[in-house]
């Protein structure tokens, strides 16, 4: 069955920097684009990052762009989402999905910035 699996969240430092990867399976992986969306408490859930089916095209939030960056290994299955000078408000739970609109995704992984 389709299933993508989030990992690599966890409590860093403002400033500190942070890895999450996505495992996909079940699907032909190379054939679909790829984001990260993630949503913090009482907040709606937020587009952060997209990547098109063969790694060439990619979109950031604003609120994220210059510091995050969204890439893929069709060979793997995986994509990575590098996170860079973390600032509080990027604390959320992170979620890997299948395509660029919401609908297929895993059960997220926690990202907490704080000192």
């Amino acid at each position: 069955q389709v299933q993508v699996v989030e990992s690599g969240g966890g409590l860093v430092q403002p400033g500190g920097s942070l890895i999450l990867s996505c495992a996909a399976s079940g699907f032909i992986f190379s054939n679909y684009g790829m984001s990260w969306y993630r949503q913090a408490p009482g907040k709606e859930r937020e587009l952060v990052a997209q990547i098109s089916s063969r790694g060439v095209t990619t979109t950031y939030a604003d609120s994220v762009k210059g510091r995050f960056t969204i890439s893929r290994d069709n060979a793997k299955n995986t994509v990575v989402l590098q996170m860079n000078n973390l600032k509080p408000e990027d604390t959320a739970v992170y979620y890997c999905n299948r395509g660029w609109q919401w609908g297929t995704s895993g059960q997220g992984t926690q990202v907490t910035v704080s000192s």
